[in-house]
């Protein structure tokens, strides 16, 4: 069974404690403290239930205990004076707080000659900063090998939280297995820098050239999900030469406020309001709203992770800014003008991003190839039979710029 809180991970099969692709090194009486802790989370554990557990009874002072602690602390990213994950309860015990999924492990299923959620990717990633002309600092992450992907940032990405994501994690171990995957954060984002004076469509455009020049692609396939598409389009329209291939999945041509009703724009305002004061909290309300538009099939699990996606890909501030620059986005202009081979996916049942919106893109590229999924996700999940359309068409169309 493995342990998943925040953007860590806990093997006690691996005896391993994991912050995305790095290990986090534990002495062997600090992994066992934690992983007593996080097992017995339900209620306090107390200081001689810790020394049997973790020493098996034998004589330990109360210096040594609390190092081992604060050692646990430090480990997770808290401490003694924030408390946030290990709360000591005063002359009661120790007690660990933080929100916990579980997830079988992957030898475990495989015992058990049954089926879990997709892993983490098998590759690890390497990941680095580069810096604009603005001076952000972008967050970046390189995993696998071969054919240079480059997926533009969409919104609600974290390069660390999204490799172990049940939402995102498939595609990029998938993706990771044929190519080499490049992705990042975009500004305001995830690790990248979330406090900057330009939050724009041209800043997040320049973002993506930021990071094609950081690696010093010459060519490349360029994916872009989400407004991801949109970026995406403009960087192939400026620089054709390098795209070898575009994939846009769940695009659009005109953010919402630009293609919608009266009515339409007024539940959309509603939702900033909403997003104010319920964004990366746990509030039953906006999670009802936010997080069903954008996987209304997911597992509870995945709709845990979307929620605490929330909370650490930006802050709420961020966040109603991007709603509104989003709204106003019109890619119509660039569409005529895309030379490269395309690839456009939509859901059906989007409700994020209406189908016709999709099929709007397909009409309006010269050549576009148009893909109809059966789902009614925005994000297409790995358990619903869409995924295995999605995945095969995405390859086998990024796997025809290897043959050219």
């Amino acid at each position: 069974m493995l342990f998943l809180f925040e953007d860590l991970v806990l093997d006690p099969g691996r005896r391993e404690l994991r912050r995305g692709s790095e290990d986090i090194s534990l002495e062997p009486q600090v992994f066992d403290l934690l992983l007593h802790l996080i097992q017995n989370r339900d209620r306090v554990v107390t200081r001689d239930e810790l020394i049997a557990s973790v020493w098996q009874g034998r004589i330990v002072s109360e210096s040594t205990l609390a190092s081992r602690i604060n050692a646990a602390r430090n480990a997770v990213g808290d401490n003694g004076q924030a408390q946030r994950l290990i709360k000591t309860i005063q002359r009661k015990g120790v007690r660990f707080v933080g929100a916990v999924r579980e997830r079988e492990s992957v030898s475990a299923a495989a015992k058990a000659g049954g089926d879990t959620e997709t892993p983490a990717p098998r590759h690890a990633q390497d990941v680095t900063f580069f810096r604009t002309a603005d001076d952000v600092h972008l967050a970046v992450a390189a995993s696998g090998s071969g054919m240079p992907v480059v997926k533009a940032a969409n919104w609600l990405n974290h390069i660390e939280y999204d490799w172990q994501s049940p939402i995102w994690s498939p595609l990029i171990g998938l993706l990771s297995d044929r190519f080499r995957l490049i992705r990042y954060d975009e500004r305001g984002n995830g690790l990248s820098d979330w406090n900057v004076d330009d939050l724009s469509f041209d800043a997040f455009v320049r973002d993506l050239e930021t990071v094609v020049d950081g690696f010093d692609l010459k060519r490349f396939a360029l994916l872009g999900i989400s407004q991801g598409a949109s970026f995406s389009i403009a960087y192939a329209v400026r620089h054709p030469e390098r795209v070898s291939r575009l994939v846009l999945c769940g695009g659009y041509v005109q953010g919402w406020r630009r293609r919608s009703s009266e009515t339409e724009i007024a539940r959309r305002e509603a939702l900033y309001t909403l997003a104010q004061h319920g964004w990366g909290q746990d509030n039953p309300a906006f999670r009802q709203v936010f997080t069903s538009l954008f996987i209304p099939g997911g597992t509870p699990e995945q709709m845990q992770w979307f929620n605490d996606l929330q909370r650490v890909s930006t802050s709420p501030e961020n966040a109603v800014r991007l709603f509104k620059i989003f709204g106003e986005i019109d890619v119509s202009e660039f569409l005529p003008r895309i030379s490269v081979p395309t690839l456009v996916l939509h859901a059906r049942g989007d409700a994020r991003v209406p189908f016709e919106q999709g099929l709007a893109l397909a009409r309006s590229i010269p050549g576009a190839r148009f893909v109809a999924l059966d789902s009614d996700n925005h994000v297409i999940l790995s358990h619903e039979p869409a995924w295995h359309r999605y995945i095969a068409e995405i390859t086998a169309f990024l796997g025809q710029a290897n043959e050219g």
